[in-house]
């Protein structure tokens, strides 16, 4: 008995040593395969998303700018690959349209290519909605004309006042606008005898609000003109149909935001941009608007609805993962190979700080 005693003890003393070989040596780990690559698992990092408990059922709705409109449905196509179960509703009927809606209680976020007026935040105010404004990107507004029109490469303010301020209403020609700008310190005009196009953003729009505060409104009061912007034309708040209208015609002239001109290069020209007449002409760019040196800069933002921060779980997930996991794709690939300029650290941490204290 003592013998075999002895040669099962030495069996076993075997098997463990070899399994302990084999863990050491030839154990395929969790999360690889028996290659040593990270194998997928369960959506990998989406996986690790849904594993800390961010992923709440329920239905989100945004609405607003159209500029803004991309990186959010970005965000939400790839939440909603993590989260099966949360359904959200993106759309872009223009920032103030959306404020409209976001102040009456009907939507959860509200995209925005500018900051809330004050008479918007009343009526939010006036309904018992309390909100936190979050600042997502940067965009610049490009100056648009057809790729045919090689008479004009560099526009100042003061140009843009001369062809598109509300002392222009009634110009049916670039060369209309020769006078105005004369008087004004042009140093681009004459303008070529080419009937003027516009295709540009209607009032819904925060890109139509922000070109007119960024390019006109400081011209406009210095001439005493009140209505700031000519209204003889058709805006539009489809940034799509705008791009339409300046590939369309051979002397447009209008503007859109930058992410949007760019997707569309090979059929709008981009248009160099100075403040003062005689100034820097600078192009749209990345950098550019990263560091302010186009002159028409603007920052981009959500606003998010405090009360349905508690009531809707999967909206506190969806943000969440909007600021973080998702911040890069959905920033500067809102249209797949390209989209907007990204916050650098210290506005990014901002935005995250103002969200936590939403969150609680």
């Amino acid at each position: 008995m003592a013998k075999l005693f002895a040669f099962f003890l030495a069996l076993t003393m075997i098997a463990a040593a070899c399994t302990s070989d084999s863990s050491e040596d030839g154990a395929v780990e969790a999360g690889e395969d028996a290659a040593g690559d990270v194998t997928d698992g369960d959506e990998g990092g989406d996986a690790a998303a849904a594993a800390a408990g961010e992923c709440q059922p329920g239905d989100i709705n945004i609405s607003g700018s159209s500029t803004v409109e991309p990186i959010s449905r970005r965000a939400a196509e790839l939440y909603e690959d993590v989260c099966a179960d949360v359904f959200i509703t993106v759309d872009g009927p223009g920032t103030g349209d959306g404020f409209k809606l976001f102040c009456d209680g009907e939507t959860d976020v509200s995209d925005a290519s500018r900051q809330i007026k004050d008479e918007e935040a009343a009526t939010c105010a006036d309904n018992g909605i309390e909100f936190t404004e979050l600042k997502v990107a940067f965009d610049g507004i490009a100056v648009m004309t057809n790729p045919a029109n090689e008479a004009v490469a560099c526009l100042s303010f003061v140009d843009l006042y001369a062809l598109l301020g509300g002392q222009s209403e009634g110009f049916e020609n670039w060369s209309d606008a020769n006078d105005l700008a004369a008087s004004l310190g042009s140093d681009v005009a004459p303008y070529p005898d080419a009937p003027l196009d516009i295709s540009a953003p209607g009032t819904e729009s925060g890109t139509y609000d922000s070109f007119i505060e960024i390019v006109l409104e400081g011209i406009a009061e210095e001439q005493g003109d009140e209505q700031l912007i000519r209204q003889d034309f058709a805006g539009n708040a489809d940034d799509n149909v705008i791009i339409e209208g300046i590939a369309g015609n051979d002397t447009s002239l209008g503007w859109v935001g930058f992410a949007f001109a760019e997707e569309n290069i090979d059929r709008v020209k981009e248009i160099a941009v100075s403040a003062e007449p005689g100034g820097d002409c600078i192009e749209p760019t990345s950098d550019t608007i990263a560091d302010g040196s186009y002159p028409v800069s603007r920052s981009l933002y959500i606003y998010v609805n405090n009360a349905k921060v508690s009531e809707n779980p999967a909206l506190a997930g969806y943000i969440d993962y909007y600021l973080g996991e998702a911040y890069t794709e959905s920033v500067t690939r809102a249209f797949g190979d390209s989209g907007y300029v990204e916050l650098p650290a210290d506005q990014l941490d901002a935005t995250l700080a103002a969200w936590a204290s939403v969150k609680g």
